[in-house]
């Protein structure tokens, strides 16, 4: 896999490739014994891989702040697929209360859960700190799946374990964790607005993306749970994601026009990791266009795993001291 893949759309090892849509991907799967819940399921790409498993029969829980949006996309779906399964829940994921208020509505439900796939997230926002005091970038993207993966994470376990089906934890990351803080992640200066830049503190999120799969990874293989997690790069794409800087994303996509995707593109890596046949047991890797991609160095200590495992922990507790 190279450039010359990411242009071409020429299919790597696993046999799919840039141009592979969610569809393509899961072609012939059926995953109606499956339930998944997605953050940020009601737009982009996460919409596209909503709609694409609820089509292969799973039980898809849609996570999103903005409950309209939700409940049009959840009605969208259903019109072209009227068997679809399909449920949304309201999370805020820059808002401790609100994950936990999510957690504790799904797991009221007394569903299994089989896949969570950890899609939401926000792009080069200005400066400014959430509900609980933490930059928003790094308690939107990062902070708030992590809380959230925690409070789902036994329920996983238990469903692995009764139907003997995998788990699967799914992270979307991007490429630009290569591009970070010198640090990779700054544990002593996170909130401080003077060295603050919206593209490094979003590589840094996104390295933090990346970091807590792979630990994450580690802890459930010691542990010999079911459950596998991995973490992925979905490709460059125009979404609403991209609405704090949309001019500097244009010209970009006018520049690198053929390394862009459209969103069925950008679904597929998601898809594919989170249900493919291929994936069983494959756990602690970081995927780009179906294929397995290097990570950053950054990315690939787990010294520095570690140490965002035990800050995060240690944030959360600081942050839940001062709401409950």
């Amino acid at each position: 896999m190279g450039i010359i893949s990411l242009i071409t759309g020429w299919p790597g090892p696993s046999g799919f490739g840039s141009a592979t849509t969610a569809e393509q991907v899961t072609e012939g799967i059926d995953a109606s014994h499956l339930t998944v819940v997605i953050t940020g399921g009601a737009s982009g790409i996460g919409l596209e891989t909503a709609r694409v498993l609820a089509l292969r029969g799973a039980h898809v829980i849609i996570a999103a702040r903005n409950m309209e949006a939700a409940n049009e996309a959840k009605q969208n779906i259903i019109k072209n697929n009227q068997n679809a399964k399909l449920d949304i829940l309201q999370l805020d994921l820059s808002s401790l209360m609100s994950v936990k208020a999510f957690a504790d509505n799904f797991l009221a439900l007394n569903i299994p859960l089989n896949i969570l796939i950890n899609n939401a997230g926000i792009m080069f926002c200005p400066y400014q700190l959430s509900q609980d005091g933490i930059e928003m970038q790094f308690a939107t993207n990062h902070l708030g799946h992590f809380y959230l993966t925690n409070l789902l994470l036994d329920k996983m376990k238990s469903t692995a374990l009764a139907t003997g089906i995998e788990g699967r934890i799914v992270n979307l990351s991007s490429v630009a964790h290569l591009r970070t803080y010198k640090e990779g992640i700054k544990f002593d200066t996170l909130n401080d607005k003077n060295s603050y830049s919206d593209k490094l503190a979003y590589g840094q999120s996104k390295l933090a993306n990346l970091l807590h799969a792979n630990e994450l990874s580690r802890l459930l293989k010691e542990e010999g749970a079911n459950v596998t997690v991995n973490s992925i790069h979905p490709g460059l794409i125009m979404t609403n994601l991209m609405r704090h800087s949309i001019k500097l994303m244009r010209i970009m996509n006018l520049l690198t026009y053929v390394l862009w995707k459209n969103v069925p593109q950008g679904a597929a890596t998601t898809c594919y990791v989170a249900v493919h046949p291929d994936m069983k047991g494959v756990s602690g890797k970081y995927y780009l266009d179906c294929n397995e991609w290097p990570a950053s160095d950054f990315a690939r200590d787990p010294k520095l795993a570690k140490k965002l495992w035990d800050y995060s922990n240690h944030l959360l507790d600081s942050v839940l001291q001062h709401t409950y």
